[in-house]
C-alpha cells in the first residue's frame, strides 16, 4: 500500500512539474499525457483530484492551469524563509536606487534559485522569475554561492563538464577557480556575457548568523549601462545591501 501511495504522489507531482513549466497559457488533458507518458485513465483521474483538492484548475479554454492552493502554499513557504522575509525589502530597495535589476538567489542542488526579482527602470522587461533557477558557473549569483568551496567541492557538485551559454561561459574548472578566488578577494563577482550576450551581474554573498553563505543578492542590466553607471559604485552598494541582509541573517563580525 505505501508503494502505491508512493506511485500515485509520484505521478500526481509529475503533472504538476509538467504544467509549471509549461510556457503556455493552459494545457489539455491530451498535452498533458504526452509529456508524462502515463495512461489516459489515469491522467484524467489525477487531474480530477489535484482540482478538487485546488492544485490545478480549467481556465475558460477548458484547459489546466496551477491552482490557487499551489500559489497559496508558495506564499507561505516564502514567508517561513528568513533569508526572502530579511532580504526582500532591501533588494527592491537596490533596485529603486540604482534603476538595474536587483536579485536573491539561494541554493537549488547545484543550480541557484531566485527568491526575490525586482526589476529597475534602466533595465528592460526581465525574463526571471521567482523559482527560476540559473547555472551556478555562469552566473555571477553561483560564484558567490560556491565562493567558500574548493575547486574539488564544486566539481562534485557541477560535474567535470560545465556548459558554454556564450562565447564567455567559464568552461574550465582551473579557470572558475581563478575567477572565484578574484571575487573572494575584492568582495562581490563579475559576470560578463557569460550568461547572456550584452548582459552584466554584479553579485554579493550573504551570510548567516555562523557565517555560511546562505544566498547571494545580484545587480544585473546591460552591459553598456552598467560600465556607463560605474561598475564600482554599482558593487559597492549591492555589496553594502547584502552585508545588511547578512546583519539581518545574524551575522556578526566578518567573513572567515
Amino acid at each position: 500500500m505505501a508503494a502505491e501511495t508512493y506511485q500515485t504522489v509520484r505521478k500526481a507531482a509529475l503533472i504538476l512539474d509538467v504544467l509549471g513549466a509549461s510556457h503556455a497559457d493552459g494545457m489539455r488533458a491530451a498535452e498533458i499525457e504526452r509529456e508524462v507518458h502515463l495512461g489516459t485513465s489515469t491522467v484524467v483521474r489525477l487531474l480530477a483530484s489535484l482540482e478538487n483538492l485546488g492544485f490545478v484548475h480549467k481556465n475558460d479554454d477548458q484547459q489546466y492551469v496551477i491552482g490557487d492552493k499551489i500559489f497559496l502554499l508558495s506564499s507561505q513557504g516564502l514567508n517561513h524563509n528568513a533569508i526572502f522575509r530579511e532580504s526582500r525589502m532591501l533588494c527592491e530597495q537596490l533596485a529603486q536606487d540604482t534603476g538595474f535589476n536587483a536579485n536573491v538567489a539561494q541554493w537549488d542542488g547545484a543550480r541557484a534559485s531566485y527568491l526575490c526579482h525586482f526589476e529597475g527602470k534602466l533595465s528592460p522587461k526581465s525574463r526571471a522569475m521567482v523559482g527560476m533557477s540559473l547555472p551556478m558557473h555562469a552566473s555571477g549569483i553561483g560564484k558567490c554561492l560556491m565562493m567558500d568551496m574548493t575547486e574539488q567541492e564544486r566539481r562534485e557538485l557541477l560535474g567535470d563538464e560545465l556548459r558554454p551559454f556564450t562565447s564567455y561561459t567559464i568552461t574550465d574548472h582551473k579557470e572558475l577557480t581563478r575567477r572565484i578566488g578574484e571575487a573572494h578577494q575584492r568582495g562581490y563577482a563579475i559576470e560578463n556575457q557569460e550568461f547572456a550576450y550584452g548582459r552584466m551581474c554584479l553579485a554579493a554573498p550573504i551570510r548567516d548568523s555562523s557565517l555560511k553563505i546562505c544566498a547571494s543578492l545580484s545587480l544585473s542590466g546591460r552591459l553598456s549601462l552598467m560600465t556607463c553607471e560605474g561598475i564600482d559604485d554599482l558593487a559597492e552598494q549591492t555589496v553594502e545591501i547584502a552585508d545588511r541582509i547578512s546583519v539581518n541573517l545574524g551575522m556578526l563580525g566578518g567573513a572567515m
